[in-house]
């Protein structure tokens, strides 16, 4: 799952709240993996110049971030929580000739099915906010930290409210419908974060900050294990 979205009752048990998320996804794939051709500039500036054997896209959804990760490594593990979206990766990576490189794992950002220490690069993007708690968000922070090895480095990304659609300067919760072609429209939850809370966050965890940036209404940060 992932968004730079143009169109714009979760409960306490993580379970609920992973199969939520995977439905709303797998309910939207196709049409999501319609509207999300081209990776993030701001992804393409981190990987420029790094390389690893292993990298990891979490959050992949249709396999736009993984590709570039794939550039750089032998082996992308293409982490999401939704089959369906997984299918677009696949179907990308089909098409444009990396699928060799690619490992689609079906699973979410809380509990990674991946060895720790077995990641050199990483690309966590437009994920995190989708995450219904603190403690959740905090969680796969740490999951990150778990899985990047020595020397490893990642890049977190999360919605801000510096984005000129909102206006607070708090972190807050919201929904965002995705409006379907029939006209059907899926709601979505976002945390968005203020910078100062995205930073808290990310020192809570089990993750070494190496830089933090707001850039086109989204916080970002390079980490470390």
């Amino acid at each position: 799952m992932t968004s730079d979205d143009s169109r714009d009752d979760l409960t306490d048990d993580s379970t609920v709240q992973k199969r939520s998320v995977a439905e709303t996804y797998d309910r939207i794939a196709d049409h999501f993996a319609e509207t999300r051709h081209h990776p993030w500039p701001e992804v393409r500036e981190f990987l420029n110049d790094r390389s690893a054997t292993v990298g990891i896209d979490v959050g992949a959804g249709n396999g736009r971030h993984a590709e570039l990760v794939a550039e750089r490594t032998r082996r992308v593990l293409a982490v999401d929580v939704s089959r369906g979206l997984l299918g677009t990766a696949r179907e990308r990576a089909a098409e444009r000739e990396y699928a060799a490189s690619l490992a689609p794992v079906a699973g979410d950002a809380g509990r990674l099915p991946v060895a720790t220490g077995a990641v050199g690069l990483a690309v966590y993007v437009a994920t995190l906010h989708h995450l219904p708690t603190r403690e959740t968000r905090v969680g796969s922070l740490s999951e990150l930290a778990r899985v990047l090895g020595p020397g490893g480095r990642g890049l977190v990304s999360a919605w801000s409210t510096a984005h000129d659609r909102f206006d607070r300067e708090t972190g807050f919760d919201t929904t965002v419908d995705w409006t379907l072609p029939g006209g059907e429209t899926v709601p979505r939850f976002y945390h968005v974060y203020d910078p100062a809370e995205f930073r808290e966050d990310l020192r809570r965890s089990g993750l070494t900050v190496v830089s933090t940036r707001v850039s086109s209404g989204n916080c970002y940060a390079v980490v470390a294990p």
